[in-house]
């Protein structure tokens, strides 16, 4: 990969904010599946921010909730001012133009049935735009994610893996967005194929001024791609603060615990196994919801659920120890 990008945000007002996001499933038995458990979190206009967690912490529930791909129980979204939370199906059809999601698995999101051009030129049937005649504009998207215009005739079974995220990312970029959700849109890429769709979206973001929120579970690419980072678990964020901060001086016990168990090749060290079991979202722990595997934990932890405070310039921690 190239070089990490700079750690400087320069923008004042953020693009998206996220106030007490909840996504609540009520189930038959009559319990409640807390998948979302009030998120708060911000994006500058132009930046990165990762969304970092193990497997079922609710990182892509977040995602799909703040595009309304999925409606949220409770909580504000604004983007750009505007709460989508509250929007009915027109308002929110207008802010299509400004806010896209890359999906994981690049041929699932994909119609087998329409070709590549069909695929990428669909927003600009639907929505209209791009100031071009419709073959140009289609030829534009196709060169700025690095794909020859004569693929526009193929089919997405033709296409390799990361070709087809390719094209998955400039179906995204046509209407001009200011805002990407990428739900781990390089977790089923080759290592050395994930490292060219992160240098593509990096030089996305520098040409186009885009914001990504950026879900995933890979530390590493996080780590590379991220201006900051917000930790999630078990449906919360447990702190956030800038890649600097994040990595190089984690605060919450989980934190410090995920990047244990990443393999570090500079240190020639294995991954540590992150120890116990995630509690089930139908039953949170009482108090503090990392307590049952946390070595520092005490009887307060389980009395009061810890808030988030800022530890140091625009970093964030729940823990009532960090």
């Amino acid at each position: 990969m190239d070089t990490p990008i700079p750690d400087t945000p320069n923008a004042a007002s953020p693009l998206l904010q996220v106030i007490g996001l909840k996504k609540h499933y009520a189930l038959e038995d009559g319990k409640v599946l807390r998948a979302v458990d009030g998120v708060s979190l911000s994006v500058p206009r132009g930046h990165t921010l990762g969304l970092v967690g193990e497997s079922g912490c609710g990182k892509s529930t977040t995602g799909k909730c703040l595009v309304r791909l999925t409606d949220p129980t409770e909580g504000r979204i604004l983007l750009e001012g505007r709460d989508l939370a509250e929007m009915d199906r027109r308002e929110l059809r207008a802010m299509r133009r400004r806010m896209q999601f890359i999906f994981q698995d690049p041929y699932a999101s994909l119609n087998p049935r329409m070709t590549a051009g069909e695929i990428v030129g669909e927003p600009l049937r639907n929505f209209g735009g791009g100031g071009r005649p419709r073959q140009q504009e289609l030829a534009w998207l196709f060169s700025k994610v690095g794909l020859r215009p004569e693929a526009m005739r193929k089919y997405p079974h033709e296409f390799s893996g990361g070709q087809r995220q390719r094209l998955g990312i400039a179906r995204a970029l046509a209407l001009r967005p200011r805002l990407i959700v990428c739900d781990e849109p390089v977790s089923a890429l080759d290592v050395s194929v994930q490292a060219q769709v992160i240098n593509l979206l990096m030089d996305l973001q520098q040409e186009m001024g885009i914001a990504y929120l950026f879900v995933a579970h890979d530390l590493a690419v996080v780590r590379h791609i991220s201006h900051r980072v917000a930790v999630m678990y078990l449906g919360r964020i447990v702190e956030s603060g800038s890649r600097e901060a994040i990595f190089g001086r984690p605060a919450h016990p989980y934190t410090r615990a995920l990047m244990a168990s990443a393999p570090s090749a500079r240190e020639r060290r294995p991954a540590q196994v992150l120890q116990g079991e995630i509690p089930s979202p139908l039953s949170p722990p009482s108090g503090c919801a990392f307590r049952t595997r946390c070595p520092r934990a005490e009887a307060r932890c389980a009395r009061e659920t810890p808030l988030p405070r800022t530890i140091a310039p625009g970093q964030q921690v729940a823990c009532h120890f960090a």
